[in-house]
């Protein structure tokens, strides 16, 4: 992955230009006095990014489940949910 690092008041002049470069997987770091102060990257890559933290996170709240024996069969889970579901189109009409 491509970075580059440049100054806010860089990145200002020339936002239009440097925002095209972040679509090809490139970040942008943009420093503030000397010091970095922000990322910019391109939505796409943003949210597979995200997507991947959120499942790394379930990964390892499942792992600590397994290991203090906090698990449910699946065929008893899905029964609870097609009761579930069951009792919520009753309750709708």
């Amino acid at each position: 992955m491509q970075e580059k690092i440049i100054s806010l008041t860089d990145f200002k002049t020339s936002a239009s230009r440097l925002m095209q470069e972040t679509r090809g997987g490139a970040n942008i770091n943009l420093t503030q006095n000397g010091s970095a102060s922000a990322v910019v990257q391109d939505y796409a890559t943003y949210r597979a990014k995200q997507d991947a933290f959120m499942m790394l996170k379930l990964m390892v709240q499942g792992e600590a489940d397994a290991q203090k024996n906090r698990l449910t069969p699946q065929g008893k889970v899905f029964e609870s949910l097609r009761a579930s579901l069951l009792k919520q189109k009753k309750q709708r009409g």
